[in-house]
């Protein structure tokens, strides 16, 4: 019989009740340390003092009117956003697959309103994740995700990850964008060198394409910038952000140039709860928080600490892990296919009471919450040893 809940995750055998910062508490008392924000997603841990109380504030004077009148919350928001980055204009969902319907939208939009509309292609790379929407699985296009599920949405071109050469040649009359992740999450953590986004910025300034970046994943401190492009002093044309926009309120946003939007006018999409007051007023805090550049710097340093001690990990277990990738506070462990896989790495952390996320590649992600402490980098490091001694002596 079928459970009364969708069985579309194998879930781990676990139930948590509270969340103190970078702990995750269990039913039964047991207290996980969360190198896994709930997959990058509480960049501020749990029960932040500034998002419980913009929360509870807004909680108690309006939570949902819909985007038919105007939402201060939204205006802040989105002017936030603009200020702290290269875009000229927001529009907010729920969540990065939502985001990257819009994205793409607004590509071939924008097209068609400059009476192009043959332009609708957009390259996208192997790797890649998207979200699970139509238009997700279809720009990512590995079996994985898009087995069962055809006719798949045409109009994406999948190329080999760090192939310029394959970029280029690629490039027709029908090419409207190219869309990347500057750093691949759930592909394993695979980072696009700072030349490379440099690269096909010039490509597509050159042969008149739009650059879309997803930074649902690495994007909001995740990189120790605001943006992870920012590394490569590089700016989009349209970027989808969410996870940690939200801190744990289900919250995403497109953000793009004034001429990359200029098609998206009245009628042209729209949401029901997305930018509402709630996720808002917490979006709000999260980037008072997060884009401040001493907050910034604190998370490149703690980054650069915790990348020292995963180098000194994988040195003392060679015969568990062959690579330390990433950037920032986005970090993986690539296992050794000989000796585990991922999924048994984070199976036997669950032993130590440790939380850490699989990825493609048979990486490990380690995506901790932006305010992990220098003790608790201490301790993180401590229970990965103990859970690749584990796999050692299994």
């Amino acid at each position: 019989m079928i459970p009364s809940v969708l069985p579309t995750y194998n879930r781990a055998p676990l139930e948590f009740v509270k969340g103190e910062g970078a702990w995750l508490i269990e039913a039964d008392g047991r207290r996980f340390l969360d190198l896994g924000s709930g997959i990058a997603v509480n960049a501020l841990g749990h029960a932040h003092p500034a998002l419980v109380a913009a929360l509870t504030e807004q909680a108690r004077n309006l939570w949902h009117v819909s985007n038919l009148y105007r939402i201060p919350q939204q205006q802040a928001l989105a002017d936030k956003l603009v200020e702290h980055s290269f875009a000229d204009t927001v529009f907010f969902t729920n969540s990065g697959t939502e985001a990257c319907e819009l994205a793409v939208k607004m590509a071939r939009k924008h097209f068609y309103d400059k009476d192009q509309p043959e332009r609708v292609e957009i390259l996208t790379f192997d790797g890649s994740f998207h979200g699970r929407s139509s238009a997700g699985i279809a720009a990512a296009g590995s079996e994985k995700m898009t087995k069962g599920f055809g006719p798949l949405l045409p109009g994406f071109v999948h190329l080999m990850f760090g192939d310029l050469d394959g970029v280029t040649n690629a490039i027709s009359e029908k090419t409207a964008a190219i869309m990347i992740e500057p750093v691949q999450g759930e592909g394993g953590i695979r980072t696009v060198p700072d030349a490379e986004l440099k690269a096909l910025r010039r490509i597509c300034d050159e042969h008149g394409l739009l650059l879309i970046l997803d930074e649902v994943q690495c994007g909001v401190g995740r990189t120790g910038r605001l943006f992870a492009h920012e590394w490569a002093g590089i700016a989009p044309d349209i970027m989808m952000v969410a996870k940690g926009i939200g801190g744990g309120f289900p919250l995403g946003a497109v953000l793009a140039t004034e001429d990359a939007a200029s098609g998206m006018t009245a009628g042209t999409h729209g949401s029901t709860y997305g930018g509402n007051p709630l996720g808002c007023a917490v979006g709000c805090a999260v980037i008072d928080v997060i884009a401040d550049p001493e907050f910034l710097a604190d998370v490149n340093r703690k980054a650069g600490l915790l990348r020292q001690k995963l180098e000194g990990l994988a040195a003392d277990h060679p015969d568990v892990f062959e690579d330390v990738r990433g950037s920032g506070l986005m970090l993986g462990l690539k296992c050794k296919a000989d000796t585990c896989t991922s999924a048994d790495f984070v199976k036997h952390g669950y032993e130590e009471q440790l939380i850490t996320v699989p990825a493609a590649d048979n990486v490990v992600r380690l995506l901790p919450p932006l305010t992990l402490s220098d003790e608790e980098i201490g301790e993180a490091a401590l229970r990965l040893g103990k859970t690749a001694a584990r796999i050692e002596t299994a």
